[in-house]
């Protein structure tokens, strides 16, 4: 099905992009750059906030008042309708307006059992290290799978932290017969100490992680409550409440539910994100910054050869209302202002 474009974007002026000690560049969307050197300057105006290249499944992460959003790389030539990730990148930012892009931390074939596919991810730090839960194509066992990776900073580089996958295909086999239901982890550590992992396509999963942070600790226990689900789970707490934010129907929306407890049970909060311009899949990452709260996500909305297979990050503001419940985003090509 084709998504109608819902935004439309123009000629960036020539001071849209700083490259560090050089003089700025006149680009148009359709002149993304290729090969840049990295570490990477760039000044977002409006969203997408990236237009040098092309960024899929935003996660996350604030780390020492900086603000790191991992992504999945893009790399279908125009036109091509086909995934091809082959690698992860990760860009920071002190304020949402001035980022840099750091050299690719993370590629698929870091993993030796895998064979490709540099899926949706997310990065959680705990005692000073920093682990990356990927989701790739496994080598040897059919289907998608999960691994880990770990860092001692958070931009990389990165290494595989177990030799193999953390969750494979055939784990999940008596809910679903899918190949592709081991995909999107997020991860969460509660205010108690324990991590837990959250993923799925077609079904939800989670399951508690040991505190080494790269083994699970008990069963894998499917998701009760939630509305049709799809795919695209990220989980966050804000005070009392644990959201559990995930992509519906296709194309896709983003709903959430919320709990008071990270067990369930899950009650339905409504949609938050409407389709997302120009692409079919929408995928999610919530934050709070600086006392801010963020929802960052892609759309396929750079001219003239984004779309479903050629996403770019977003990033708008979230709102709270006083009983929990999150006012549904207002997706805009402004963008957030910048920080202090």
């Amino acid at each position: 099905m084709k998504v109608k474009k819902i935004f439309f974007w123009t000629t960036m002026a020539a001071s849209s992009l700083l490259i560090t000690g050089t003089a700025c560049l006149n680009q148009t969307s359709a002149q993304l750059l290729s090969n840049v050197s990295l570490p990477y300057q760039f000044k977002a105006t409006g969203n997408p906030i990236i237009r040098h290249t092309y960024s899929a499944d935003p996660a996350a992460l604030v780390y020492q008042d900086k603000l790191y959003i991992y992504a999945g790389h893009d790399e279908a030539p125009a036109r091509q309708e086909a995934y091809i990730m082959n690698e992860w990148l990760v860009f920071s930012s002190a304020d949402l307006t001035n980022w840099t892009e750091h050299p690719v931390p993370l590629k698929a074939k870091d993993f030796s059992w895998a064979k490709g596919d540099a899926w949706a991810s997310q990065v959680i730090e705990r005692d000073g290290k920093f682990y990356w839960y990927v989701a790739v194509e496994h080598g040897s066992i059919p289907g998608k799978a999960i691994g880990v990776a770990v860092a001692d900073t958070p931009i990389g580089p990165f290494k595989d932290a177990r030799g193999s996958a953390l969750i494979t295909n055939d784990m999940t086999t008596q809910y679903t017969q899918i190949g592709w239901d081991d995909i999107d982890p997020s991860v969460i550590i509660d205010t108690d100490g324990q991590a837990y992992l959250f993923w799925g396509n077609s079904k939800c999963y989670y399951v508690k992680l040991k505190k080494n942070m790269i083994e699970i600790d008990g069963p894998i226990t499917p998701v009760k409550g939630l509305s049709p689900f799809t795919e695209a789970p990220w989980i966050h707490k804000h005070k009392d409440w644990y959201y559990l934010s995930y992509a519906v129907g296709f194309p896709e929306k983003t709903a959430y539910s919320m709990s008071k407890s990270i067990h369930g049970p899950w009650n339905y909060g409504g949609i938050l994100n409407e389709l997302a311009g120009n692409s079919n899949t929408n995928h999610q990452a919530i934050v709070s910054f600086k006392g801010k709260d963020y929802f960052i996500y892609h759309n396929g909305a750079i001219n003239p050869d984004g779309g479903s297979f050629r996403r770019s990050v977003c990033i708008d503001r979230l709102f709270y209302e006083k009983d929990g419940h999150i006012k549904r985003i207002q997706m805009t090509s402004e963008g957030v202002q910048q920080t202090p």
